[in-house]
């Protein structure tokens, strides 16, 4: 694969599914229980869902974190919406779908503790990435060489800058499975590759 080239893994459903339920399981034997879930969003929010079910746990919130890049400066990473004021939990999990740079764990966890400052808290998500400096509580797989996660949940989303970025005209679905192939090492269902096609033409 080319150096300029993005490697990529598309995450399914059903692989989805699979991984939430290995990581409700690593934090029931690990013998905590919360009773309040935290998704940052927006990646969190389906991960943070399942758990939610699956530990028992009814009281749910979310914080949103973002990116973002200044004119002449570094990437900022800020909360955009926080926790809302009324709020408690004495154990608290924050749920995200990925652990990537680590930048969303350095804001989300101060405000979080700020917000609940005497509350137990435990980070948890569906992939870690072993380059990343911060390391989550729980986790289902560790991602041990990088690459690009796309979750189901971001796919259309994903593909769609794909389409967008590419150099000449994608005419129909087998010449996108192309470009994916050659460029991200992704196989892509031929539906999902048509809804992309036919959402970028509207």
């Amino acid at each position: 694969m080319d150096k300029a080239q993005l490697p990529c893994e598309l995450i399914s459903w059903n692989r989805f599914a699979s991984l939430a339920r290995r990581l409700a399981f690593r934090i029931r034997d690990a013998g905590f229980q919360p009773d309040l879930v935290i998704a940052i969003a927006r990646g969190g929010y389906a991960p943070a869902r399942v758990l939610a079910d699956y530990l028992g746990v009814m009281n749910m919130a979310s914080i949103k974190v973002e990116h973002y890049r200044a004119p002449r400066q570094a990437v900022q990473t800020v909360i955009r919406h926080g926790l809302p004021e009324r709020i408690e939990g004495r154990r608290v999990l924050i749920v995200d779908d990925v652990s990537d740079t680590g930048d969303t764990w350095e804001v989300a966890i101060p405000h979080v503790r700020e917000r609940l400052p005497a509350a137990e808290v435990r980070t948890a998500v569906l992939l870690h990435k072993a380059a990343c400096p911060m390391q989550p509580d729980f986790c289902a797989r560790k991602v041990v060489k990088w690459r690009w996660i796309i979750y189901p949940w971001a796919a259309v989303e994903d593909l769609g800058a794909f389409l967008r970025a590419a150099e000449a005209p994608v005419p129909d679905a087998e010449a996108f499975d192309r470009l994916l192939r050659q460029r991200h090492g992704l196989r892509v269902p031929r539906q999902t590759l048509q809804d992309v096609l036919d959402l970028a033409a509207r």
